[in-house]
């Protein structure tokens, strides 16, 4: 099994903590609290046969304890980053939030964007999103999840697996088995990388 480090970052409120709760446990909670500092759970998930387990961060939203960010996101293979549908300020926050992950050496290669809350009555127009998710390079697609209702949650979650592996391992070409891109031999059969 593979595992690789995630970190999930947005404004308060925006949802993590109910998402990540969805993702592992399955279940909604209608008053979850604000997380204090940082959370943390695992889920193992299966992508084109790869089992890969993810450990995944949840960081407190709150401006205070950004200052303890960059030190979470340090090796980290990927990150979600949230915005809720229903609160503007979210998407204007998540500038600072891409700015602070861009600016960790070795910051995630795998950056998926997710519209939070989409149960809830929108005030954020889905362009003004695609102008975030290209501008900055986002992978897949924007993915538009519920925690309450459960929609496109294990999605969101599969696609960010799934663009990881893309992203951080190559197969060998002699032994067939997947393996991290910055390394310059196969850690399986030693074959030099191509």
């Amino acid at each position: 099994m593979i595992k690789f480090k995630v970190v999930v970052a947005g404004a308060k409120n925006v949802g993590k903590t109910s998402l990540l709760r969805r993702f592992a446990t399955g279940k909604f909670e209608v008053s979850t609290l604000s997380t204090i500092g940082v959370d943390f759970e695992t889920k193992k998930i299966i992508i084109d046969d790869t089992e890969i387990l993810l450990n995944i961060w949840d960081f407190a939203g709150e401006k205070k304890f950004r200052l303890l960010f960059p030190s979470y996101v340090s090796g980290a293979s990927g990150a979600l980053l949230l915005y809720d549908v229903s609160n503007r300020d979210s998407l204007n926050d998540l500038y600072d939030w891409i700015n602070v992950i861009s600016s960790v050496p070795n910051s995630p290669k795998t950056r998926i964007l997710i519209e939070a809350k989409i149960d809830l009555k929108r005030k954020i127009k889905e362009e003004e999103a695609q102008e975030i998710f290209e501008k900055y390079n986002f992978q897949g697609e924007i993915i538009s999840t519920s925690s309450k209702t459960g929609e496109n949650v294990e999605k969101a979650f599969q696609m960010l697996g799934r663009e990881i592996l893309k992203n951080s391992l190559q197969k060998c070409t002699n032994c067939g088995k997947m393996y991290p891109i910055e390394l310059k031999f196969c850690q399986y059969c030693g074959s030099k990388t191509a």
